[in-house]
C-alpha cells in the first residue's frame, strides 16, 4: 500500500480483523472485495461511529503492497482546498471520507465529478463515505449526484449496547488484553456510548496496562482514567 503525501496516516487498529460485522456484514464483505481489487464506485453511509472510517482505512491497509492506494479525510483536509485531490486519479484504489463535508460547494463538486469519472474510465476502485446516502446530499452539480446515486450504496448501522461490548472485547483481545463483559458494561455506563469514544478509552487503557503490566480491572481503570481523563 502506498500512502499519500498529505500528512495523513492510517490508524494501526483499523483493520478488517478488528471490525465487528454485526449488522454490517454486507459492507464488510464489499470492503474486503474492494481491497482485493474489485473495481467500481462504492458509497458507505451511516451515522458517526458506525465504522465508515474503519472500513475505508482497512481497505487501504489490506490492499496488496504493489497496489497504489490512498485514504483522504475530506472534513479534515477541506480547508486546504480542492488541490488535495490533484494526482489522486493515478491511484488504483482511493477512499474518500466525509464526502458530505464538501457536498454543496461547487468547486469541490466539479473536482469530485472529474475524479469519479476518471476512476470509472480507468476501472479503478473508488470508495466514498458520508453520514447520508447520495440521494440526501445537497448536490449543486446534478451529474455528480447521479453518478454517486448509481454507486453500490451500503448503509452501516451503529452498534447497539451488546454489540459494543463484543466489539470492545474483540479489540482488546487483538491487543493481548482481557476485557471482561462486566468491565465493558462499566465503561459504557460512564462514558458516551459511541465506538469512537470507547475505542479511544481502550487506547488509553492499553498503553497504561502495558506500562504497569496490569490487567484491566475496574479499580485499575478507575485509577488510570482519574489520572489521565478527569471527569
Amino acid at each position: 500500500m502506498q500512502q499519500l503525501p498529505l500528512g495523513v496516516r492510517l490508524h494501526d487498529r483499523a483493520v478488517f480483523a478488528s471490525f465487528l460485522p454485526a449488522r454490517n456484514a454486507e459492507a464488510l464483505a464489499h470492503a474486503r472485495a474492494a481491497a482485493a481489487g474489485r473495481a467500481g464506485l462504492t458509497w458507505l453511509a451511516g451515522p458517526p461511529g458506525a465504522g465508515k472510517t474503519h472500513l475505508l482505512q482497512a481497505v487501504c491497509a489490506a490492499a496488496p503492497a504493489a497496489r497504489r492506494c490512498g485514504y483522504v479525510p475530506l472534513r479534515e483536509l477541506s480547508a486546504l482546498g480542492v488541490e488535495v485531490l490533484e494526482g489522486l486519479p493515478q491511484l488504483e484504489c482511493l477512499a474518500l471520507d466525509d464526502v458530505d463535508a464538501v457536498a454543496g460547494r461547487s468547486e469541490w463538486e466539479r473536482a469530485l465529478f472529474t475524479l469519479v469519472r476518471e476512476f470509472a474510465e480507468r476501472g479503478g476502485t473508488l470508495l466514498l463515505a458520508a453520514g447520508v446516502p447520495p440521494a440526501r446530499c445537497p448536490w449543486v452539480l446534478p451529474d455528480l449526484g447521479s453518478r454517486c446515486a448509481a454507486a453500490d450504496v451500503l448503509h452501516l448501522h451503529a452498534l447497539n449496547e451488546s454489540e459494543q461490548q463484543v466489539a470492545l472485547r474483540l479489540r482488546a483481545r487483538l491487543r493481548g488484553l482481557e476485557l471482561s463483559g462486566h468491565t465493558a458494561r462499566w465503561l459504557q455506563r460512564r462514558f458516551p456510548r459511541d465506538m469512537r469514544t470507547l475505542y479511544q478509552l481502550l487506547d488509553t487503557l492499553d498503553e497504561a496496562a502495558l506500562t504497569a503490566q496490569r490487567r484491566l480491572t475496574i479499580p485499575f481503570i478507575r485509577t488510570v482514567l482519574a489520572r489521565r481523563m478527569p471527569r
